[in-house]
């Protein structure tokens, strides 16, 4: 039986759709800028259309791009940074837990409105049934994953150190600079819903330049980019 297009009840072609949440997502814009933007190309759209395609189809690109990336990411399993950032939700502090490896991959977000034991060992457990578990698991001094790591039964795994969790202290400023653009969230389901799509968005075209020669990296960022065009297809 052949899959049925989601673009199908749309006027929009699914190209102008994937270009404006690829804007959206992986670059610091309004939605209001992502307008403009598109209308200097001559695409006249309004900045509710990319609101709704974002949520429409923001998971959906998300969901195709985490399927093909899992099947080919058996080095995660070596080094996972683990860190939690404060983000305010209308002015109340909660928190977005998050694991990286050691290339800076994004390998899961989770939010929570404490960071206790038990969200730290709902966010491990939630990171280890999609990736398994890891040789070794970098955190800050911050108890509630010892207590945790403990209670898994891997704590001899667990590495501290005052530069050890770099990896994931940087990989935290695209999504500053994301979440200064969206002029902050208002849900903690919205929160959670963005930085899902947004991590695996950012692993999609995320090419570690500095370490490539600029041949390989036009010909990565080339074939990145069309694969983004080729999510959602029948």
């Amino acid at each position: 039986m052949t899959k049925r297009s989601p673009f199908r009840y749309f006027k929009t072609s699914p190209e102008i759709i994937r270009l404006a949440v690829m804007l959206y997502v992986r670059f610091p814009l309004s939605l209001r800028n992502v307008e403009d933007l598109l209308h200097e190309r001559g695409i006249d759209v309004s900045h509710e259309a990319v609101r709704y395609w974002w949520h429409r189809f923001g998971p959906m690109f998300a969901s195709e791009i985490r399927k093909r990336r899992i099947e080919g990411m058996k080095s995660s399993k070596w080094r996972w940074h683990l860190d939690e950032m404060f983000v305010k939700i209308n002015g109340e502090k909660h928190y977005l837990w998050r694991a990286v490896d050691h290339e800076g991959e994004v390998l899961e977000s989770y939010v929570t409105k404490v960071r206790d034991k038990k969200a730290a060992l709902k966010f491990l457990k939630k990171a280890m049934r999609k990736y398994g578990s890891p040789e070794v698991l970098v955190t800050d001094g911050l108890a509630s994953y010892g207590a945790a790591l403990k209670e898994i039964g891997v704590a001899d795994k667990q590495e501290m150190g005052r530069w050890l969790n770099n990896r994931v202290e940087n990989s935290h400023l695209p999504f500053r600079r994301r979440e200064r653009a969206m002029l902050r969230f208002r849900r903690m389901r919205s929160l959670q819903k963005f930085a899902a799509v947004h991590a695996s968005v950012y692993n999609h075209f995320n090419q570690e330049r500095s370490l490539s020669s600029r041949t390989n990296f036009k010909l990565n960022r080339a074939a990145a980019l069309a694969e983004w065009r080729g999510l959602g297809e029948a």
